[in-house]
C-alpha cells in the first residue's frame, strides 16, 4: 500500500471499533502516525495493541470528545508526541434511537452532545495546530440519516447538523490551507447497525438482507468503504474539494 500520508499525524475519535477502526487501520497503513480516542476501554487496547504489533506508531488513549478538557489535553499530548496535528476525524459516535413520542430528554442530549459538540470541541482545538502549520485536513463522519429517517429525530437532527458545521468550516478555514468535508454512510455493516437490529426486533441477518435489497450495488458497506472515502478527502492532492459531503452508500440519496 503507498505511504501517502507518511509524516502525517492524524486523530481519529471513536477511532477502536467497526468504522473509526477501519479509519484508524487505513492512515496507519499508508504511513501517517496515528492518535485515537474512545470510552470503550477493552476495545481500545486491543485495537491499539493489533497495530502496535503488526509495527505502527499509535497513540491510544480513553477519552470523551464530550469533555472540553479531555479533548484539548488528549490532542496537546499528541502534537508533543508526533510534532504536529495534521488531519482530524470527528467519528464518535452513538445512537439511542426511539420514536418522538417515546424519546427522552436524555436520548436527545447524549446524542446531541457525543456527535455535535463533540465535533465542535475537537474541530475547534485541532484548527489551532492547523493553522500555524498552514495545513489540515478536516473530515466530518455523518450519515444519510440527516435526510430523515423513522425513530431517529434525534439522530438525524444532529447528522444534519454536522453537515452545515462542515460547510461552515471550509468557510472559514480554507484560507489557511485547511479543507472540512463530512462523509455521510449508508447502510454499513457495525456493531452500531447490529444495535439497530436489536431495537427492532428482528435478526442483522435479516436487516441486512432488508437494506441491500434497496441499495443499488446489491451490498451492504464495510467500515473499509468508508475509510476509503476518507482517505480521498485526507490526501494532500484533494486541496481544491472542500465543503462537500459524500454519500458512500451505494447507491444516489437526495
Amino acid at each position: 500500500m503507498s505511504q501517502r500520508f507518511a509524516g502525517r499525524v492524524a486523530f481519529v475519535t471513536g477511532g477502536s471499533r467497526g468504522i473509526g477502526k477501519a479509519i484508524v487501520t487505513r492512515f496507519a497503513e499508508e504511513g501517517a502516525k496515528v492518535a485515537f480516542i474512545d470510552l470503550n476501554e477493552e476495545a481500545l487496547e486491543a485495537t491499539a495493541a493489533e497495530l502496535r504489533e503488526k509495527g505502527y506508531d499509535v497513540y491510544a488513549k480513553v477519552a470523551s470528545v464530550t469533555d472540553r478538557e479531555q479533548v484539548e489535553t488528549t490532542m496537546q499530548e499528541v502534537v508533543d508526541r508526533f510534532g504536529s496535528l495534521d488531519i482530524l476525524v470527528n467519528n464518535a459516535g452513538v445512537i439511542r434511537d426511539n420514536l418522538l413520542f417515546k424519546m427522552t430528554d436524555d436520548d436527545w442530549q447524549t446524542v446531541m452532545d457525543v456527535h455535535l459538540k463533540g465535533a465542535f470541541y475537537c474541530a475547534r482545538a485541532a484548527q489551532k495546530y492547523m493553522v500555524e502549520k498552514g495545513y489540515g485536513r478536516i473530515i466530518n463522519i455523518s450519515s444519510t440519516s440527516a435526510l430523515g429517517n423513522r425513530g431517529q429525530a434525534n439522530y438525524s437532527a444532529a447528522k444534519a447538523g454536522i453537515q452545515g458545521f462542515t460547510k461552515t468550516l471550509a468557510i472559514e478555514l480554507g484560507k489557511f490551507g485547511i479543507t472540512t468535508n463530512a462523509i455521510a454512510p449508508g447502510f454499513i455493516e457495525t456493531d452500531m447497525t447490529k444495535a439497530t437490529a436489536e431495537r427492532l426486533g428482528i435478526s442483522f441477518e435479516q436487516l441486512i438482507e432488508a437494506s441491500v435489497a434497496n441499495i443499488p450495488v446489491g451490498r451492504s458497506g464495510r467500515p473499509e468503504d468508508i475509510a476509503h472515502a476518507v482517505a480521498f478527502f485526507a490526501d494532500e492532492r484533494s486541496s481544491f474539494v472542500n465543503g462537500q459531503v459524500l454519500y458512500v452508500a451505494g447507491g444516489p440519496k437526495c
